[in-house]
């Protein structure tokens, strides 16, 4: 394979594309509402109605609005068209369409009608977003090679490896200002630069789709629409840091992921997009799928490392630091799915376009998954330093029924509850730290007036009791204590004593657990008490010192002599 093969097969794709394309989602949220039916059928009603020449109907990856799913939308190319379309060629998006929609959809390409609900393409859900990570979702077939060449596909991959040396890749990462999306937001530059400058015969790269938060689909979701983004960034990471061998460690939850991640690593092969020669140059490189069984401590780099070698998955202490000594005792470079989907557009357009997106210190955009009391749950990505307010009120469309938004929970277990007085935060690493919260993955759960604020700190509580490893004591006998108190609290059993005994709690197993599950799973309970702390004391009981004064409950006396 080289630059001119490529180039013939992006010419053969686009030549190939016929006068409507009916664009299928084929993501897992809308082949659980019978999309697979949906296509099948669309398929059936082109060949009937003597189409199939000026007809494709193509399966693609998530189209982001994943409550009013099965998604199709109708693309047209060329004058004459009978439906309209947009500057860029995008057709009438349609709802909750079903296979008995399929020849109405079908009747409008020859000026018929139909009655299958419309959605809004210029709904700020939509028009507010700024795809980089999703560009091709909902575009390209992820289960076809060719349609990702097509879209410029392993263009940056030729480019570093013909035109720039690995020092030259770094440095442009580095001035991108790229952080890892995994939840930490460390510099992605710099960690790739360590693992460089480590001496080593052996170094690996590994792609972190271990995605375990309650509510977050958005790894999944790049999986699913957009696996050859991913695996092209990998390929760039390790020409960089010297690495001949990558590893994605994707949980066994994610079965369309898993295959269509198979397919993607299969035809890169045959094309000699991986494995020995890539672009017929020295670099080698292969990749290799490891199956986790859902534990959420694997997401944590040293447990997922451990579970990769085929051992129990339970985290180690660090130093030393996986970027030194990782894998099999080797440097390892460990992202995560948006963070290599991320490589990609930034050697294509350059460091200074992705740095112009965002804030001063969080560049570029971010992928979230809305989920929770929403009207609009779905997928989207925005610039960073966009408002919390925008996402959820403009975009998601606030909360559904009339009601008000209460909170917004980001990060998930590790992260915080942000009241909606603080809706106009922007969403960036360090205003949402200042608040007690994380940005994460990506998980958004919004939640309204009807959600008490105790109850959702003992779900992500029990949450993190359950996935405990087990490894060192502050986390799995701490969270199990703060979960028994959280009980207690719901229970009208509690006084002020044990609520200053979740505090105490709170604070030991943040200051004292070995990884960062532990030292962030106190973070939805000291959210929840900073901002609606009433409704905690609003569950306690009077205790032996006496009842509360002026809604605030007081506190024991001094210890009495001799204790």
């Amino acid at each position: 394979m080289d630059i001119d093969d490529l180039n013939e097969i992006a010419q053969k794709e686009r030549a190939a594309r016929k006068r409507y394309t009916l664009r299928c989602c084929m993501a897992a949220g809308c082949i659980s509402s019978n999309s697979k039916g949906v296509k099948e059928a669309l398929e059936k009603a082109v060949k009937d109605a003597g189409l199939e020449d000026q007809v494709e109907v193509r399966g693609v990856g998530c189209m982001k609005l994943c409550c009013q799913g099965p998604l199709v939308q109708i693309d047209a190319q060329g004058e004459g068209a009978t439906i309209e379309i947009s500057a860029d060629g995008q057709g009438p998006l349609y709802q909750k369409v079903t296979p008995e929609d399929a020849a109405s959809l079908v009747a409008t390409l020859k000026g018929g009608k139909t009655t299958v609900q419309r959605g809004d393409p210029a709904h700020p859900f939509f028009t507010k977003q700024l795809s980089i990570v999703l560009a091709n979702s909902g575009y390209v077939d992820p289960e076809r090679i060719e349609s990702y060449i097509a879209a410029d596909g392993y263009q940056a991959l030729h480019d570093v490896l013909r035109e720039m040396t690995p020092k030259e890749v770094i440095e442009t990462v580095v001035n991108s200002g790229l952080r890892g999306r995994g939840g930490a937001g460390y510099p992605t530059g710099l960690k790739w630069g360590t693992v460089a400058k480590t001496a080593s015969p052996q170094k690996y790269v590994i792609c972190n789709a271990d995605e375990g938060d309650p509510g977050a689909f958005m790894d999944r979701s790049v999986l699913e629409s957009d696996p050859h983004s991913v695996l092209e960034g990998m390929a760039i990471a390790a020409y960089a840091v010297g690495a001949s061998q990558g590893f994605i460690y994707v949980r066994a939850e994610y079965p369309l992921a898993i295959s269509r991640l198979q397919t993607a690593i299969r035809q890169a092969k045959q094309y000699g997009l991986l494995g020995s020669g890539v672009f017929e140059s020295p670099f080698n490189f292969n990749i290799d799928l490891r199956i986790g069984a859902g534990a959420f401590v694997c997401g944590e780099e040293t447990a997922l490392m451990a579970s990769v070698e085929g051992k129990r998955g339970t985290p180690r202490p660090r130093p030393p630091f996986p970027a030194e000594s990782g894998l099999y005792n080797s440097p390892t470079l460990i992202n995560n799915v948006e963070t290599f989907a991320n490589i990609a557009p930034i050697i294509r357009k350059g460091a200074a376009w992705f740095a112009g997106i965002g804030t001063e210190k969080s560049k570029g955009t971010k992928v979230f998954a809305l989920a929770g009391k929403i009207t609009n749950t779905g997928l989207i990505e925005v610039p960073m330093g966009t408002p919390l307010r925008t996402i959820v009120e403009t975009m998601g469309g606030g909360a559904p029924d009339g009601g008000r938004i209460k909170a917004v929970q980001t990060g998930g277990p590790s992260g915080g509850c942000i009241p909606a007085d603080a809706l106009d935060t922007p969403v960036d690493y360090e205003s949402l730290s200042k608040l007690g919260s994380i940005m994460g993955s990506g998980g958004m759960i919004v939640m309204d007036e009807t959600t008490r604020m105790v109850d959702v700190a003992r779900f992500f509580m029990e949450f993190c009791m359950d996935e405990s490893c087990g490894k060192c004591i502050p986390c799995r006998a701490g969270t199990v204590q703060m979960h028994h108190l959280l009980n207690k609290i719901l229970a009208r059993q509690a006084t002020i004593r044990d609520l200053q005994k979740l505090e105490e709690l709170c604070d030991m197993v943040r200051n004292t657990s070995l990884c960062g599950l532990g030292q962030t799973a106190p973070n939805p309970v000291l959210s929840t008490l900073r901002f609606f702390r009433k409704e905690y004391l609003d569950l306690l009981v009077p205790d032996t010192y006496g009842p509360r004064q002026n809604g605030k409950a007081g506190a024991p006396p001094a210890a009495a002599p001799g204790r």
